[in-house]
């Protein structure tokens, strides 16, 4: 019997229907994929799966893909972080990506090992909650949303949060996305 190697197991993302590697977290963000549509009232429109970020650098431009970025309201308002281990060692990476993936700040940040989670105010850096019951669900995220001005990055801190999303980040698995 042949061997099958992890990137022949493949699964199908439950938000965009493509047929993914089964690598890395992958169960874990199909279990908060679910919980977003089935329990905390988004659409698949909402969700964004391997949303890209693009990092200019100075001497070089770094990109790389954020697990899910959720809108609610019309705007951005979760970045999520689905791992294994540590949610809490995920901290400065997903609150780094929240404050840099837009001109504006992204409110919530999310780390999910697809049990559990962590929410973080993305602007402060202040815990809100744990649990999945932490994670806000639609109309909680667009009255929260909706109801914070966009709140630009200091030009200042962007530098030094560039290196700190990039030094977690490259440490990552990231899977294939290649369709069968």
């Amino acid at each position: 019997m042949p061997m099958v190697s992890d990137m022949d197991s493949r699964i199908t993302d439950f938000v965009t229907g493509r047929r993914l590697a089964d690598a890395g977290a992958e169960a874990n963000r199909q279990r908060i994929e679910r919980l977003l549509v089935e329990e905390k009232g988004f659409a698949r429109g909402d969700i964004e799966v391997d949303a890209p970020i693009t990092l200019d650098m100075g001497a070089e431009i770094y990109r790389s893909c954020l697990d899910l970025v959720v809108s609610a309201g019309g705007r951005r308002c979760m970045v999520i972080k689905c791992a294994a281990g540590s949610l809490a060692s995920r901290e400065r990476e997903v609150v780094a990506a929240a404050r840099l993936l837009d001109s504006c700040q992204i409110p919530l940040a999310v780390a999910s090992d697809g049990k559990t989670a962590i929410v973080w105010d993305a602007i402060s850096g202040k815990q809100l909650g744990e649990g999945l019951s932490a994670i806000p669900s639609r109309s909680q995220a667009e009255a929260l949303c909706g109801g914070l001005a966009p709140q630009p990055l200091e030009e200042g801190r962007r530098a030094r949060l560039q290196l700190i999303f990039r030094s977690y980040d490259s440490m990552n698995v990231h899977r294939g996305t290649t369709a069968d």
